[in-house]
């Protein structure tokens, strides 16, 4: 068997001639070989979005005022960490599985699973899910991608009337379920299992307004029966809607089957707890294994939820969303609030104590991109085996100047898990 199988075939032949990431795929089975279990306490937090670049010469991180972060950075191990390769740009799923130390390229996960794991459907092996978000169209012309963000209790009702009028599409039974906002998620159970290229679809989202949406295409043979109930599933979706101002049409991403993946005990023997307010991240935390319970309110409550937990699990992935959310919106002054609240409440992690506490982003998301980017992500580390004294404070410039350099996401892993003295020693 080729050292890269399971990799896309336009993948594999290139890695063949790059050893680094030969390397990387076997990464987490010698991480695996080596770990050990201990009492210590780990948390990861994830400001999700949180790179940025310059607006008037400072990035978002550079201007917010950060007095918390930018002491622990002090005494931290800091750097750059990449989520897939150098100008690659990551996705959520990619950019949280690499942080989690699972190989992005070896495992390749559609955000339709994420998210319907995440509202909590069940998934087998006969079943596509599909991440949706409601959309404006006018004329055959998409106006608006998220339908104005138009607010959740909207979002449940549309869904539900979508349940109700389009239960299934010839054999293929449909299940809808809410998620924030202007998104909503899909499962199609099809009478038998599918095959593993049957969830080769492109998104039928434009990635700019004032296009036009585009068909569910298979490009695999598999794929062309699925993509067809999905285009009819559109089409009578679109029917449903019609009347509605702002959300009359759906558009459909992340096509995805049921992935074959080590859990977060069996790779690292963590009991791990994720404290994720957005669907889409407890179901990634779920595809890992870890306890993803449904939890809404602020990231104070979220904090309150860690602490209340606190005794129970190893590991604890925190997830913060909205940096993202208005980074994708091209909104910079408020990223920048979204930093500094964030900021304000990290003494009430500090005061748990955990052994091991990184701060870092999933992925870059400059205001002035208004998306996810390929640049490298800042983060610390702090424990009590790092060098340290090398930044000044939290930053992309500064954290270039630390320990860890700019190195691949999937590493980060790994090094937590040498801070929380919980890997032998590899060899004699």
């Amino acid at each position: 068997m080729s050292r890269n199988s399971g990799l896309p075939s336009c993948i594999s032949p290139l890695l063949e001639n790059f050893p680094t990431f030969a390397v990387l795929c076997c990464m987490q089975k010698l991480i695996t070989r080596l770990a050990q279990k201990n009492s210590t306490k780990i948390v990861l937090v994830v400001l999700d979005g949180l790179g940025g670049l310059p607006l008037n010469g400072r990035t978002e991180l550079e201007t917010a005022a950060t007095p918390n972060m930018d002491r622990l950075a002090q005494v931290s191990a800091c750097g750059l960490h990449t989520p897939v390769a150098p100008g690659i740009t990551p996705g959520s799923g990619p950019g949280h599985l690499s942080l989690f130390g699972y190989d992005p390229l070896e495992h390749q996960i559609g955000r339709g699973i994420l998210e319907a794991l995440g509202l909590g459907l069940e998934i087998t092996n006969a079943d596509i899910a599909v991440r949706c978000n409601y959309a404006t169209m006018k004329d055959g012309i998409i106006t608006d991608r998220r339908a104005g963000r138009i607010p959740t209790d909207q979002s449940r009702k549309l869904t539900e009337m979508l349940q109700k009028n389009i239960p299934r599409i010839e054999d293929v039974e449909l299940t809808f379920a809410p998620g924030m906002e202007h998104r909503m998620a899909v499962v199609m159970r099809f009478p038998n299992a599918l095959g593993k290229d049957a969830a080769d679809i492109p998104d039928t989202a434009p990635q700019l307004e004032g296009r036009q949406p585009l068909k569910p295409l298979g490009s695999m043979k598999s794929a062309e029966h699925v993509a067809a109930i999905a285009e009819q599933l559109i089409n009578r979706a679109h029917d449903v809607l019609r009347h509605e101002e702002k959300a009359n049409f759906i558009l459909m991403r992340g096509f995805s089957g049921k992935p074959d993946i080590p859990t977060f005990e069996q790779a690292y023997g963590l009991r791990a707890l994720a404290i994720a307010t957005y669907p889409m991240y407890r179901g990634l935390a779920k595809l890992v294994g870890m306890q993803a319970p449904a939890i809404e309110g602020s990231v104070e409550d979220e904090i309150a939820f860690l602490k209340d937990n606190f005794d129970s699990y190893d590991f604890f992935f925190l997830h913060v969303k909205k940096v993202d959310s208005y980074g994708e919106d091209g909104n910079f002054s408020e990223k920048v609030k979204r930093i500094e609240e964030f900021d304000v409440l990290l003494p009430q992690i500090q005061a748990m104590k955990p052994d091991v506490l990184v701060i870092t982003g999933d992925h870059s998301t400059p205001a002035i991109i208004k998306g996810h980017s390929w640049h490298p992500v800042p983060v610390f580390l702090h424990a009590p085996y790092v060098l340290g004294n090398l930044c000044a404070s939290f930053s992309e410039r500064e954290c270039f100047k630390g320990e860890f350099g700019v190195f691949p996401t999937v590493q980060l892993m790994p090094l937590i898990l040498a801070n929380a003295l919980r890997l032998r020693k590899f060899g004699a």
